[in-house]
């Protein structure tokens, strides 16, 4: 099943779930609890991200091949990290590059987990148990800011740097699905989930273990190989670009790419700070 979270004809947020033929359904009740899929028909005025999450927390050096690309070992645990909630948009919003560091911005197709029931310290064997389903996730990425200060958090939470969605697909085998991403008709990304280090339960377990994953937490379990930065020349996205990102039996993600305001090519630098 596909949820979507949508403004309708009278601009309220619902959930509905989506057809084949493009239509969608109205949801009574709490996706995140008991709920109802009604015959009664929504017009979507606008697609939202699929969920507002409480937490985002994210994968880094996840993929086999994207290990190797940057030429790090595989590691032992995973590397986890946060993105800011506020980073968070919806499919078709402009990805806006920050005028604090606007020319070595990254793409990162990710398969994302929504966290349906809040849990702790729960084992791999009952990670599916709280999960809602899985959506499309691009992990932008600020690359200046990432190698200079030698942290992710803030490189990869500006505003704008996770959209979310087109929908939450329950019913997805997320052992082995293909992702792809898309730089103006390019693909510059092809992998498939078969290729994670650590699957999808295991991390769930991780990250559960003495910490709350809430009802509505999404987790970005890492990208395949082919970003930007590893690549000969490298590749980042610029102002008139669109990105796509796409997952076989969720659905794509796309993205316009538009400078900030007021901000142009030659935008400060991250500074490096001291003390």
């Amino acid at each position: 099943m596909k949820l979507y979270r949508l403004l309708d004809e009278a601009s309220r947020v619902t959930y509905a779930a989506g057809d084949a033929d493009g239509t969608h359904r109205r949801i009574d009740g709490d996706i995140f609890g008991a709920f109802t899929v009604t015959d009664e028909p929504v017009r979507a005025r606008k697609i939202l991200p699929p969920v507002d999450p409480p937490n985002v927390f994210a994968i880094g050096l996840n993929y086999r091949a994207h290990a190797a690309e940057t030429g790090k070992p595989i590691p032992d645990a995973p590397v986890v990290f946060a993105k800011a909630t506020t980073s968070v948009t919806a499919p078709g919003e402009p990805i806006v590059l920050p005028a604090a560091g606007p020319a070595r911005v990254d793409y990162e197709v990710e398969l994302a987990v929504v966290i349906g029931r809040t849990c702790r310290n729960l084992p791999a064997r009952n990670a599916g148990e709280v999960i809602l389903g899985y959506t499309v996730a691009n992990d932008v990425s600020a690359r200046d800011w990432q190698q200079r200060l030698g942290q992710w958090v803030r490189a990869k939470s500006f505003d704008t740097f996770c959209p979310l969605g087109p929908c939450i697909e329950t019913t997805l085998d997320a052992g082995d699905a293909r992702l792809t991403a898309t730089l103006n008709g390019r693909v510059v990304q092809d992998g498939r989930t078969s290729d994670l280090i650590f699957s999808v339960p295991e991390l769930v377990a991780f990250l559960s273990a003495d910490l709350t994953l809430r009802a509505g937490t999404v987790i970005l379990t890492g990208t395949p190989s082919g970003v930007g930065v590893a690549r000969d020349p490298q590749v980042f996205l610029s102002a008139g670009d669109t990105i796509t990102c796409a997952i076989e039996g969720i659905g794509t993600l796309s993205s316009p790419v538009v400078a900030a305001a007021g901000a142009g090519v030659d935008a400060a630098a991250p500074p490096t700070w001291g003390g």
